[in-house]
């Protein structure tokens, strides 16, 4: 049996598993599947990593000795096939995704990605002699946009889903498609996920995006150390098939503001991202797809909460180090250059409009499907 220490100093048990297994996961060098394969190689279980086979992915492995690596392309149901009977998984770990805002760049690849995807390995693994336990990556942007103004209760599990974006309509046909198969599955939905290591790469249109969405939209995030005990416990949980909401303990229900504010201060930019702009109170379409979310179930049974908001920023702080002193200087001139390149420069209004600034920079189509 596992333990962890819970925030409060308590010890929380966590879900056992007492006989090692062998773990397949997909998109195993990304930001998530980085986080799982640490933890189950330190569970001692035997892990397959698999993903693309490009110069970044190949770099990452080779920090992962731990685990075997397999690459492939899991939109061709031939590759998925032979990986499956080949490594004959016990769990399958999907995390293999396009998300925002490259989903919105790309919608055909990212259907291939996160729907077709999907459905090669629920094939494969519908027809081995021993199906595996399917425990898939969701997202809550399968609720579409909420309105905190409106929509004052907290998401759940059996909150209706109303997707209206290409990353939540992809996601909840891929659950659809999960919940459909016949196999042991669990469906994670996801909330924001943040680490605290400095190595992870800046995206520019990740960050012209993120400076998009209403300043004080609520947004549940969590640390990604969370989210990988989260995907681990559930290979293992003796449960019906469900659906968990995976956010981090109270401390991470915040605004979107707070988030900038907060790990900007934390790396020595304090006030180094400009002030976004707030939501229309009265326009519920213009809202993001996010919200605060009850995480007491998903708690309950998988056991993850461990860093609050605070611990992940002070674990920002220390990876950040003598680093936050070089910097510190430079937050005025950071703000300006981002106030330059806001998506709203130059906007008409005065509210946030996310999918009126995805339609202007990758088209009409990017923002539903």
């Amino acid at each position: 049996m596992y333990g962890v220490v819970a925030v409060d100093g308590s010890t929380e048990s966590e879900p056992a598993m007492t006989t090692a297994q062998t773990v397949l996961v997909t998109g195993a060098f990304g930001l998530v599947g980085s986080s799982v394969v640490d933890e189950l190689v330190s569970r001692g279980h035997n892990v397959v990593a698999t993903d693309l086979g490009s110069p970044a992915n190949r770099k990452a492995a080779l920090k992962r000795p731990g685990a075997q690596t397999w690459w492939a392309d899991l939109t061709d149901f031939a590759d998925v096939e032979k990986l499956l009977t080949s490594v004959a998984p016990q769990s399958i770990i999907h995390l293999a995704a396009v998300i925002p805002p490259l989903c919105y760049a790309r919608p055909d690849l990212a259907h291939r990605v996160n729907v077709g995807a999907t459905e090669n390995l629920v094939r494969a693994a519908s027809a081995m002699p021993v199906p595996p336990r399917f425990v898939q990556a969701s997202s809550v942007a399968v609720y579409g946009p909420r309105n905190p103004h409106r929509e004052t209760e907290l998401l759940t599990a059996q909150t209706p889903r109303r997707p209206a974006d290409v990353y939540g309509t992809q996601k909840a046909a891929a659950e659809d498609i999960v919940r459909s198969s016949g196999l042991d599955w669990v469906i994670l939905r996801l909330g924001g996920v943040l680490t605290a290591e400095l190595g992870a790469t800046i995206n520019p249109d990740a960050v012209f995006f993120e400076a998009s969405l209403p300043a004080d939209g609520r947004i549940q995030t969590v640390d990604v150390r969370d989210v990988a005990t989260a995907f681990v416990n559930a290979c293992s949980i003796e449960e019906e098939p469900a659906v968990y909401l995976i956010g981090g303990d109270d401390s991470h229900r915040l605004r979107q503001s707070d988030i900038a504010s907060a790990t900007s201060a934390a790396i020595g930019l304090s006030g180094g991202f400009p002030a976004g702009r707030p939501g229309d109170p009265g326009n519920d379409p213009s809202w993001f797809a996010t919200d605060w979310m009850d995480t007491e179930s998903s708690q309950r049974v998988l056991a993850f909460q461990r860093h609050s908001f605070a611990d992940l920023m002070a674990d920002t702080r220390q990876a950040a180090g003598w680093r936050r002193h070089v910097v510190r200087p430079t937050s005025r001139l950071a703000r300006a250059i981002l106030a330059r390149r806001s998506p709203y420069r130059g906007y008409p209004g005065s509210y946030a409009d996310p999918w009126g600034v995805v339609a202007a920079k990758w088209g009409p189509a990017a923002s539903s499907e």
